[in-house]
């Protein structure tokens, strides 16, 4: 064989070499700390800091200090326009320490690619070493960064994406938002005007303790009220409907409830149970919180127990009216309203100047018929940092008792269970549920301690008060919280009003079923339907039909119905969703089963839950996490919904119309985005 000329095997390499130049020439990085998230990036708690912890501080993890990055918080996403351009996306990920040495954060990271989940961490815990992520993403179009809180909750959930980089050719990664544009709709029709009674067809009473219930009722005014078999001790004020007295003995009255304008008359049967239980359906009301949070006054709570009546909400059967935070001083606050001492020379709690008379706030809520709650933590501070009950329980409760209130919000937050040795007031545990229950669940003794004594105190009340456990979930609070007189128990972190975050909660009260029934219910948290933001009142980020299946879901689910929106600025759409009688019946039904989850796939999920009746209702929800917004068909045959054959009636909820049952199988047609079909279902 001829040799080749040493020149020629010089061009040969000289042109190789200048092609893998030109190809690492086309290869270019960026970082993700290079962007500007502001307004664009979905956050549940904070805001995302570049180069920082989400709360300010250098970014470390496990100690060890990291120059670029971001700090996030879960839940939260980002969300990239890639093109198909992008080869590699590389970063460690962690819990931040933020300055802190007890922070027990549990989260997940997750890259999502073109809606395929392409890595995923695992749980990650506070202070585990942060883990690398290489993901390749050749080819993808759209890409999720996800930090999404583990099964606990979302405190401490302080997430980071550390040396996060893009590598790409081309076009370089575009932060964008994903969102959906849809009008508001009305699904709801307008009351009649002449009477109809609605709500809870049943109630429970203590014996002995005040009774009062004010009758829900649509229709013109003025109504007549009248109420046939009432119980010895009650009276009914005819012009308002609301029914007040005390019952000395226990027992079970069905009461015919009835209702009278110039256009007509309904009657209605009503079961008045007096004994051990209350919260006998779900509660349902408002709550400061999620409308006003730390600039809460008393003239805001009056204010929404007097738009209670005057929207028209309290004749659909939200009657509780829910001081959260920040009623307490604040010894650490720059706010002169909120400074001051914590409690008087006996021990008792005292009012922030932002609150006069709590004995006059809750005798005005209660002259309207409706009734009042309250918020306190077992440890020594609130969330927010006021004073809260911790050594304090049977005096706090002697001055709810004193006040006239009806619900306990009782939220976790500064307790520490290290904090029992330093009582100076003695308790007698052993007329507490804690011996049993300890024995019962040696691991969870820390988390039930402070609310099995907070039951022990609520049980020296003269009156009915509705104990609410706000734990996030955490120490499986289902297995005891009705053991500790609970009558709903919070199973997630706090929720906000979008979609990631209603999911997220949703998603995570599937196996918790067996754990609701009446007097005792899950709780994922309040409404964040309609006008709400945290001290500052916003339009919802949810689109309308998300909010319907917010709505439903909850419905479904037993959930407490407590509205966080803003009762002055309620608009005809949010309205519309809180005034439907039939998906309230739902809520509200006396069989009191929560629904279970029979089916699931990657676009739609179907919820069941067996009423009173006999009937079934059903949950269609498009839950599609896609970036395609377009219509999509459902069709299920009823066989794999339960059904032996096809039923003898259906009707849509939100529509409030029968449909026309297929002999073969459900099918909902062009279902809009995260939209939801509500159906009563009789075989």
């Amino acid at each position: 064989m001829k040799k080749m000329p040493f020149s020629f095997f010089g061009l040969i390499l000289f042109a190789a070499a200048a092609s893998m130049n030109c190809y690492a020439d086309d290869v270019k990085s960026v970082a993700l700390n290079e962007y500007n998230y502001k307004g664009i990036v979905l956050q549940e708690y904070g805001t995302l800091q570049i180069n920082k912890s989400v709360d300010g501080h250098p970014l470390t993890v496990a100690g060890t200090t990291y120059e670029k990055g971001l700090g996030t918080h879960a839940d939260s996403v980002m969300i990239f326009a890639l093109d198909g351009d992008v080869i590699r996306f590389k970063a460690l990920v962690g819990i931040d320490d933020d300055g802190e040495k007890t922070r027990k954060g549990t989260v997940v990271f997750k890259v999502v690619g073109d809606s395929k989940v392409l890595w995923e961490s695992g749980v990650i815990k506070s202070y585990e070493p942060a883990k690398e992520c290489d993901v390749d993403v050749s080819g993808v179009k759209l890409l999720m960064l996800m930090c999404e809180g583990a099964n606990d909750g979302i405190t401490d959930d302080h997430g980071d994406w550390l040396n996060a980089t893009f590598t790409y050719k081309g076009k370089k990664p575009e932060l964008t938002t994903f969102k959906v544009n849809e009008a508001p709709y009305i699904l709801t029709p307008p009351a009649p005007k002449t009477p109809r009674i609605n709500g809870a067809k049943i109630f429970g009473v203590r014996p002995g303790h005040p009774f009062l219930y004010r009758i829900p009722c649509t229709g013109q005014r003025p109504i007549t009220f009248a109420a046939e078999g009432l119980p010895e001790g009650l009276t009914l004020d005819a012009k308002t409907g609301i029914i007040t007295g005390t019952i000395a003995a226990a027992g079970t009255t069905t009461v015919t409830l009835q209702a009278e304008n110039k256009l007509g008359k309904v009657d209605r049967l009503f079961t008045i149970v007096c004994g051990d239980k209350i919260a006998l359906t779900p509660p349902m009301g408002w709550n400061s919180w999620n409308c006003f949070a730390n600039n809460v006054r008393e003239t805001d709570i009056r204010n929404a127990a007097k738009a209670l009546i005057e929207s028209g909400l309290a004749d659909y059967g939200y009657n509780y009216v829910n001081l959260d935070d920040y009623w307490t001083n604040k010894p650490t606050s720059d706010d002169p309203d909120l400074l001051g001492p914590e409690r008087d020379l006996e021990g008792n709690i005292i009012l922030n100047k932002r609150f006069k008379n709590m004995k006059s706030l809750y005798d005005y809520i209660h002259s309207l018929g409706l009734k009042g709650g309250i918020y306190s933590s077992p440890g020594p501070y609130t969330c927010g940092g006021c004073i809260a009950s911790f050594d304090h329980e049977f005096l706090d409760v002697k001055k709810l008792d004193e006040w006239g209130v009806d619900y306990l919000k009782y939220d976790w937050c500064s307790y520490n269970p290290e904090m029992e040795t330093s009582r100076s007031r003695t308790v007698n545990w052993d007329k507490t549920s804690l011996p049993g229950l300890e024995k019962k669940y040696p691991e969870l003794r820390s988390h039930i301690v402070p609310y099995a004594l907070m039951d022990y105190a609520l049980k020296t009340a003269n009156r009915d008060i509705v104990y609410s456990l706000c734990q996030y979930g955490k120490g499986d609070v289902q297995l005891w919280g009705e053991e500790v007189g609970g009558n709903c128990w919070r199973t997630t972190g706090d929720i906000r009003d979008t979609w990631r975050s209603v999911r997220g909660i949703w998603k995570k009260q599937v196996k918790l079923a067996p754990y609701a029934g009446p007097g005792h219910w899950n709780d994922p948290d309040m409404l964040a339907v309609g006008a709400l933001g945290w001290g500052e009142i916003r339009p919802n980020r949810m689109t309308p039909s998300e909010q319907y299946t917010h709505y439903s879901a909850w419905a479904l689910l037993n959930s407490p119905m407590l509205l966080g929106n803003d009762l002055t600025k309620l608009d005809d759409f949010t309205r519309n969703i809180l005034t439907n009688n039939e998906v309230i019946d739902v809520n509200q039904d006396t069989l009191g089963k929560q629904a279970t989850r029979i089916m699931n796939d990657d676009t739609f999920e179907v919820w069941s839950k067996p009423l009173e009746d006999g009937s079934i209702a059903l949950g269609v929800f498009h839950i599609s996490e896609s970036f395609s917004t377009d219509p999509t068909d459902f069709q299920m045959p009823w066989n794999k919904l339960g059904f032996d054959k096809a039923p003898s009636h259906m009707r849509d909820l939100w529509k409030q119309q029968d449909v026309k049952v297929d002999g073969d199988k459900l099918a909902c047609e062009k279902m809009p985005y995260h939209s939801v079909k509500l159906f009563r279902i009789r075989k």
